[in-house]
C-alpha cells in the first residue's frame, strides 16, 4: 500500500502526517521542536515508523514549516512548500467549499482567504506575539493552569472582561490589575482569549474579506474558548478539524503525491536517514558586498544543503 510523508517544522512544533492515496491520514504526530529542528525531525520519524502498519510504502515525501529547506534535504523531498500552500491544501482537502482559513501557531499566525479552491489573498503575522498560541503558553504558566484547560474555563466566564490585547506587556499588566479588582479567574481567562482574536482580527485580517466556511486550524484550534471567541467577534460557525495541529504536514502530504503522480519518481532517501548524524554550520559570503549569511547541513561529513545566498553562487553542492 503506497503512502505519503508530510513534514512541518516549525519554531514550535515539528509535524508528521502520513496520507493514504485516498487521502486519509493514517498517522499523525506532534512535536515539541525545542530549538532543535534536526533531532525533531529524526525522532519523529523513527516514531512514525514504529506507528507504521505492515505492508505500507513511502512513496512521496513534503516539506513544509519555516525548516522546509531543512527537513527537505535531510529527507529526500519531493516537494518543498510555504506553509500558505500546505494549509490552504490541507483545509481544501477537508472542506472542498473552505473560503477563509486562520491558522495561530506558537510563534506566528496566518489568514488565508480561498476563493473557488484557490488561494486569492493571505496575510501573516510574525512580529507580535499578542496573537499567538506562545502568548496563551506564558500567562498559563502564570497562572498556574494547564494549557489544556484554558479554553474550558474561558466557557464558564458569566461577566464579560475587557483585557488590553495590543501587546503581550500592556495584557499581562491588565490582567493582573483584573485580579486585584476581584473578577473571577474564568472572566479573566475569557477576556484574554477575546483579546487575542481582537487582536488577531485587527492585526492579520485587517481588510480581508471573510466569508463561511470558516476553518480554525494549527494548536491554538485546540483551545475551545478562542474558537468561541472567534464565533463571537464573526458572527458565523468557525470549524475546528480533527487533525488541527498537524494541517501542515497533511497539506505537505498531499502535495507530495500530487508531485510523485507527475514526476513517477520519489527522492526520499528512506528511514534510514534517523540513524544518520548530521550538523549544521554558517559562515559569511565575502563575494560581494551583501555578506549574505550563508547556512549549510552536512549529513556525516558530506553537505548535502546550503540556503541563505541572495545569487547562485553556492548553489552547486
Amino acid at each position: 500500500m503506497k503512502a505519503y510523508l508530510g513534514i512541518d517544522v516549525g519554531s514550535v512544533s515539528t509535524n508528521i502526517a502520513i496520507l493514504s492515496e485516498a487521502g486519509e491520514v493514517l498517522t499523525g504526530l506532534y512535536l515539541r521542536t525545542r530549538g532543535r529542528p534536526i533531532e525533531a525531525i529524526q525522532t519523529g520519524l523513527k516514531v512514525t515508523r514504529e506507528n507504521l502498519k505492515p505492508g505500507i510504502e513511502i512513496a512521496g515525501v513534503g516539506t513544509t514549516g519555516s525548516g522546509r529547506y531543512l527537513a527537505g534535504v535531510m529527507v529526500g523531498a519531493d516537494v518543498i512548500k510555504n506553509e500558505i500552500t500546505a494549509h490552504a491544501v490541507a483545509a481544501s482537502m477537508l472542506v472542498p467549499d473552505v473560503q477563509t482559513v486562520l491558522e495561530i501557531g506558537g510563534q506566528d499566525s496566518k489568514i488565508i482567504i480561498l476563493r473557488n479552491g484557490v488561494v486569492v489573498d493571505f496575510a501573516m503575522n510574525t512580529v507580535c506575539a499578542a496573537g499567538t498560541g506562545s502568548f496563551l503558553d506564558q500567562q498559563a504558566a502564570r497562572l498556574n493552569i494547564p494549557i489544556e484547560q484554558f479554553g474550558e474555563l474561558a466557557l464558564q466566564s458569566k461577566n464579560s472582561v475587557r483585557i488590553a490585547g495590543r501587546c503581550t506587556v500592556f495584557a499581562e499588566s491588565d490582567m493582573i490589575h483584573k485580579q486585584q479588582m476581584g473578577h473571577a479567574l474564568p472572566d479573566i481567562i475569557n477576556g484574554l482569549c477575546e483579546a487575542l482574536v481582537r487582536n488577531y482580527l485587527n492585526n492579520v485580517g485587517k481588510g480581508k474579506e471573510i466569508l463561511p466556511p470558516v476553518v480554525f486550524q494549527g494548536g491554538v484550534a485546540a483551545n475551545t474558548g478562542i474558537k468561541a471567541a472567534f464565533e463571537r467577534a464573526l458572527g458565523m460557525p468557525v470549524l475546528v478539524p480533527e487533525h488541527h495541529k498537524i494541517m501542515g504536514a497533511i497539506g505537505a502530504a498531499q502535495l507530495a503525491a500530487e508531485e510523485v503522480a507527475r514526476s513517477g519518481r520519489t527522492a526520499f532517501k528512506g528511514f534510514g536517514i534517523t540513524e544518520l548524524p548530521y550538523r549544521t554550520r554558517s559562515f559569511e559570503c565575502d563575494g560581494c558586498p551583501n555578506a549574505c549569511e550563508i547556512a549549510e547541513i552536512y549529513e556525516e561529513d558530506r553537505v548535502i544543503g546550503r540556503w541563505g545566498a541572495r545569487c547562485p553562487r553556492w548553489d552547486v553542492i
